[in-house]
């Protein structure tokens, strides 16, 4: 059974490897509208960062969730992917998405709350942010019809990156990744599928996803004369070694930094985030990304089963759910 309203529970992230389970107050400000949470998603890469304790302080700052609580490194409350039903009279069982934490109820001010588009249900809905990040890869790609598409690292991002790309006319898209049992998640997704040892190149435009050093250098040797190379992973306080030798000069190659955080430039004059978020959710109609949904696990269990999820190199999407039986 669920607390009270008043005293509804969160996911804190009490220390390095460290989760636990603590009541919050709301905030009853005037604009303020209250949300029962029915599920929220864990964003595997950024959540493990903040998790392991690795995101560097040059960051505290811009690393900051909307709705985050506490600062880094610890305790904090992290999260942002949150999908619920409204509580306030008049908009009473109205679905709605917010970046907001892993928490049982909530309140927030009524204009960050986001309607779901009609055949988005609540369940895929937690992959809205996922899919705002992949449709900013997309744009600083400046990917276009035709083109031959690598994309390194098969995980959400990675997928839903491979996922918008094939929808290009004419584009080739392989995605690639270590783990074989990814070619299927590809084909359903309209991608082709390789492993890094057979990926193929002459690439116009190869993102990476796969936030590793070797990943990365598989990029540089996938991309063809003058291609794009969009760096899409993030490595927290880690330092990674870029092969800017050899090819990468002789080949006049480009390597591009993505980070949801900016509009690109060639988009900022008209796309707000608001805008870019509700274009996120629309793209979520098709029940083929159902697929990125890896798991899921009752909130009661989150605390226990947290670091468990986080370091399971299978967990795509995992889903966190807030209803349960009584």
């Amino acid at each position: 059974m669920r607390k009270p309203a008043e005293t509804p529970q969160a996911l804190w992230i009490a220390g390095a490897g460290l989760a636990e389970i603590r009541e919050t107050v709301l905030d009853r400000s005037d604009d303020c509208v209250e949300v029962e949470t029915l599920f929220t998603g864990i964003s595997r890469g950024t959540e493990r960062l903040v998790f392991d304790g690795r995101v560097p302080e040059s960051e505290f700052a811009t690393m900051r969730a909307p709705f985050q609580e506490g600062d880094f490194p610890f305790p904090v409350k992290y999260g942002y992917a949150a999908v619920g039903r409204i509580c306030e009279p008049g908009h009473q069982g109205e679905l709605v998405f917010a970046l907001f934490p892993h928490q049982a109820r909530f309140t927030c001010p009524a204009k960050v709350l986001f309607a779901l588009p009609e055949g988005v249900p609540a369940g895929r809905a937690v992959l809205a942010a996922n899919m705002e990040t992949a449709l900013n890869i997309v744009w600083d790609a400046n990917l276009r019809p035709g083109d031959r598409v690598a994309v390194i690292g098969c995980g959400v991002v990675g997928a839903l990156v491979g996922y918008l790309a094939a929808r290009i006319p004419g584009t080739e898209v392989c995605l690639v990744d270590l783990d074989g049992g990814r070619a299927s998640l590809a084909h359903q997704l309209g991608c082709d599928f390789a492993l890094p040892e057979a990926a193929p190149g002459e690439a116009d435009v190869v993102v990476h996803a796969s936030a590793s050093a070797a990943g990365l250098a598989l990029a540089v040797s996938l991309a063809g004369t003058e291609a794009n190379i969009v760096e899409a992973s993030w490595y927290g306080s880690g330092t990674t070694e870029v092969p800017l030798g050899g090819r990468f000069h002789q080949r006049r190659l480009r390597l591009v930094s993505s980070q949801v955080g900016r509009i690109p430039p060639d988009q900022a004059a008209r796309w707000t985030y608001r805008r870019r978020l509700e274009k996120a959710l629309s793209l979520l109609v098709d029940p083929a990304l159902d697929a990125l949904i890896s798991g899921e696990t009752p909130f009661s269990k989150l605390a226990e089963r947290y670091g468990t999820i986080l370091r399971d190199p299978g967990t795509l999407c995992h889903r966190v759910r807030y209803e349960e039986d009584d």
